[in-house]
């Protein structure tokens, strides 16, 4: 007996930290506004840009990406500090990895700023016309 209740209490103290996770991811979100958005999406775009398989494809300017590196710190700190204070504080308590899960939330927002635009949507599917759907969609019939 004594096993199903500390299962019991291992469960529902899971599912609390997980909520006050969730909480806390909400709250991130909620704060930011369009523009927020839009610079978070710049930001990741500009840290992808910097792998070296990459970076000669971009022309990013030190000025820009130190531009957008203290726009996104401010944003953490009021995030962090003013806007979502009392869920960060119990979120990181309770989980942690309570603060790395809610920015992947944040990113995956920021990543929809970028994905919600028709011309990053057709760079983005531009592949097919080269893929030989026929073939792929004989495997899917298999």
């Amino acid at each position: 007996m004594k096993k199903w209740i500390v299962a019991g209490m291992v469960a529902l103290s899971s599912m609390s930290v997980q909520a006050n996770t969730a909480e806390f991811g909400r709250c991130l979100v909620d704060a930011l506004n369009g523009k927020e958005r839009k610079t978070l999406a710049k930001w990741i775009y500009f840290a992808m840009a910097a792998h070296p398989e990459i970076e000669q494809f971009s022309n990013i300017s030190q000025s820009d990406k130190n531009a957008t590196d203290k726009f996104v710190g401010g944003l953490i700190t009021r995030l962090l500090t003013e806007n979502c204070a009392t869920e960060f504080k119990v979120a990181q308590k309770s989980d942690p990895q309570a603060v790395e899960k809610a920015f992947e939330l944040v990113g995956q927002v920021a990543m929809q700023e970028l994905m919600n635009n028709d011309s990053v949507m057709t760079a983005i599917t531009s592949y097919a016309q080269y893929a030989d759907m026929e073939k792929i969609g004989s495997m899917m019939r298999d």
